[in-house]
């Protein structure tokens, strides 16, 4: 969605395709519902730019060691088909993911209430690392909103983790837990709106 609202407030024209091995009934643009790993490769050189997210959960550390053999490990693969794709790409996950930090957002950075830490690799373009303030409060004081697990005290109700993440469409706490600010993807895809010439200017956050 942050694509989306990049796009519109640049005012630039787009067509979005999501991708998934499970049904995304929801999903408010073109959806294909199939294994990543089976597309082939000429498929993904017919777009522009190409956003991943492989899954998080077996570099998660909030999922027990003892059960991340139960999830899948697809950044290696997801990588190598986007190089072979040619394309500019973002592969977003967690900090223990293995995928290169060429840039780590944090929902301080965008005014939001919770701090989802986020690391992007980076291939085709760059983006410009806004500063990361020290975090002053917590979690338990309701100083923030933790979308981990199924949050803790003070920060479990589902219009709580809307608001954090300004994902006010889905009630699935599970898709939520699994969600990025949509602020973070409008961020990186405006930088790349620049360095493919479409736009000429934006506001940076510093």
């Amino acid at each position: 969605m942050g694509i989306y609202q990049a796009a519109q407030n640049c005012q630039i024209e787009v067509e979005i395709t999501g991708l998934d091995i499970e049904p995304q009934l929801r999903y408010p643009f073109n959806r294909v519902t199939r294994d990543i790993l089976t597309v082939p490769d000429e498929y993904f050189q017919k777009f522009d730019f190409i956003w991943a997210s492989p899954p998080c959960q077996k570099y998660s550390i909030a999922v027990h060691p003892k059960d991340k053999h139960k999830y899948p490990d697809l950044v290696v693969d997801v990588r190598n088909l986007l190089i072979r794709a040619g394309r500019p790409y973002v592969i977003e996950n967690v900090m223990l993911a293995p995928i290169r930090h060429d840039l780590m957002l944090c929902g301080e950075m965008f005014g939001l209430k919770l701090f989802k830490h986020r690391y992007f690799e980076i291939e085709g373009f760059t983006v410009e690392q806004p500063q990361h303030h020290e975090h002053i409060g917590s979690v338990k004081y309701g100083d923030y909103v933790t979308t981990a697990g199924n949050g803790c005290q003070g920060s479990a109700k589902i219009n709580d983790w809307q608001d954090a993440l300004q994902i006010h469409w889905e009630r699935d706490k599970k898709k939520l837990a699994e969600a990025v600010p949509p602020a973070y993807s409008e961020y990186i895809f405006k930088q790349y709106l620049i360095a493919a010439g479409l736009i000429q200017y934006m506001d940076i956050i510093a």
